[in-house]
């Protein structure tokens, strides 16, 4: 077979992987707007033949994220959804407790407060306030940054057994940013029994030249990390020392939103 011949059959697969998922997705938005709908139904409105239809129910029906009505031959969106659903729904919970605290952590510090939670091997920030200081922090918003690099991600990775914590680093990989990052794995892991010691992470310039960041944990009401509170800002203003002194009120910020997230510690 040809070099051609197997890029053109890779395509096609691909495309046609492309095309199942738009149809699943377009199936579950149907259940979503109707309550109910049959095979046929369902198959007249994405124009596929009713065996397409019925095996993409059926795929998603065991995955749990529709399932059959009380008419048979029915289907309807199933519990999946709900358990998909919870965990954006945490995250929104996550942002809309930790607003007013960012807010006020903010003014306090005097620099840049950030919400994180992990992201397959990555961490994102949800949320973000700038400080009153006139340099302060990138917008880092929506972006994946490594957890090994970052004060939020070592307080989500510190919070990972062992064995999760080796198998999302080979995941991520690890590479230096700058001159700082630490990259060897027993420096890594001694940095962060460190972390669980004294309950808050730091940087220094370890994942941008100039910058250094301090993050704490946030606890759901079972006493996991869901996600990490930092404040960051420019090393030559935010030094090891003001970070020390200011990391109690950190602290107690995260303490608050886990509270406000029903952990009573």
């Amino acid at each position: 077979m040809s070099n051609e011949s197997t890029a053109s059959e890779s395509a096609s697969g691909s495309a046609g992987g492309v095309q199942s998922v738009d149809r699943a997705v377009t199936v579950l938005e149907i259940l979503a707007q109707r309550g109910e709908a049959g095979v046929s139904e369902v198959a007249a409105t994405i124009d596929v033949h009713k065996s397409t239809a019925f095996r993409l129910l059926g795929a998603l029906e065991a995955r749990g994220l529709v399932e059959q009505a009380a008419e048979r031959g029915k289907y309807r969106l199933g519990f999946g959804i709900v358990r998909l659903a919870g965990a954006v729904s945490r995250r929104i919970d996550i942002t809309e407790q930790g607003r007013p605290v960012c807010e006020r952590l903010a003014e306090e510090l005097g620099e840049t407060v950030n919400v994180a939670v992990m992201e397959a091997h990555y961490a994102i920030n949800l949320y973000q306030v700038h400080g009153p200081g006139a340099v302060t922090a990138n917008n880092w918003v929506g972006q994946l940054t490594p957890l090994y690099a970052t004060s939020s991600g070592k307080i989500l990775l510190a919070q990972l057994s062992a064995k999760q914590r080796m198998s999302v680093l080979a995941q991520a990989g690890i590479k230096k940013f700058t001159p700082h990052t630490i990259t060897a794995k027993t420096k890594l892991e001694k940095e962060l029994t460190a972390v669980r010691e004294r309950g808050y992470a730091t940087t220094y310039e370890e994942f941008e030249l100039g910058l250094h960041a301090m993050a704490a944990p946030v606890r759901s009401r079972d006493g996991d990390t869901i996600a990490a509170i930092s404040a960051s800002g420019p090393a030559y203003r935010f030094t090891r020392e003001r970070m020390e002194e200011l990391a109690p009120i950190l602290l107690k910020g995260a303490d608050e939103i886990s509270f406000r997230m029903g952990y009573l510690g």
